[in-house]
């Protein structure tokens, strides 16, 4: 696996990946690699015939009251598994490389960008939407993957590809889970176990609500009031928001007459976590 840190030797390796004939898929990360990225490693290996990671912990997705200076880095373990799962480029940029002094070009996603996290963390996703917006440029990948679990920043990122009409195929990919229903996190590590069994109200929200879409159950009022008494059960854990939504839009929907996302966003102690499931009409 080559690891770039600079922008020009990324572009040479992409340039060489794709000369060989292959398709390039990208992974973009912050690090603190787990199973759910490399589940994507696995899905752009299915169709292309090479793979680009990125790992940037991007300064300007973070609040000044988040947790940017504590997340997180594990960049030789990152490496390893990366490596193990068959990753031919690394770049790894250092902040400096990725904004240089003087740099004030923003990418914003109007109207959708100030919905749920985004509304919960303003500038969130401009600073999300620009790093993605950069990495495709300098990178140039047929596809990239992303997981289900950020449902509002898919959103997001899928108006940003329509709109600046950048040449390559999103892919999302299902949600990981551990075996309890957790959502796989890399901010899953601040838990403390008593805090961990405290998480997984949000995954059984989620499931008690498509239990009632399964059993004939179509109203939103009746489905968020569903999952609204599950996650009372854990008065620990504060809810930041809850709510079904168009899975590209982030408007809220009355009723189940297409496919909907109900999305949930809490804070387990001091550590903000989200999930989501789509449900069908």
């Amino acid at each position: 696996m080559q690891i770039a840190e600079t922008i020009s030797a990324a572009r040479a390796a992409c340039r060489s990946l794709r000369a060989s004939g292959s398709e390039l898929g990208l992974v973009p990360t912050m690090g603190a690699l787990h199973q759910g990225h490399l589940s994507l490693v696995r899905a752009a290996q299915e169709s292309c015939g090479a793979v680009a990671a990125s790992l940037f912990v991007n300064p300007r997705q973070f609040g000044p009251n988040e947790d940017f200076s504590r997340y997180p880095r594990t960049f030789e373990q990152d490496c390893a598994l990366l490596r193990s799962a068959g990753v031919s480029l690394l770049f790894a940029p250092p902040v400096e490389e990725m904004y240089p002094t003087g740099a004030d070009t923003i990418v914003e996603v109007e109207r959708l960008s100030n919905r749920l996290d985004g509304a919960s963390r303003p500038g969130h996703f401009r600073g999300v939407a620009t790093v993605v917006a950069k990495l495709f440029h300098i990178l140039a990948p047929h596809r990239a993957y992303f997981g289900q679990k950020d449902g509002v920043q898919v959103a997001v990122l899928r108006k940003m590809v329509r709109d600046l009409n950048f040449d390559l195929e999103l892919v999302v990919c299902p949600t990981v889970r551990d075996p309890d229903g957790l959502a796989v996190s890399s901010r899953n590590r601040y838990l403390s176990e008593p805090q961990r069994s405290q998480a997984l109200v949000l995954s059984r929200a989620l499931r008690a609500a498509e239990e009632r879409v399964a059993a004939g159950e179509r109203a939103a009022p009746a489905l968020l009031a569903c999952a609204r008494r599950v996650l009372a059960e854990a008065p620990e854990v504060r809810l930041d928001y809850l709510a079904l939504v168009d899975p590209d839009t982030l408007e809220d929907v009355t009723e189940l007459r297409r496919p909907a996302m109900l999305a949930v966003a809490a804070f387990v102690g001091g550590t903000r976590l989200i999930d989501n499931v789509l449900l069908p009409p």
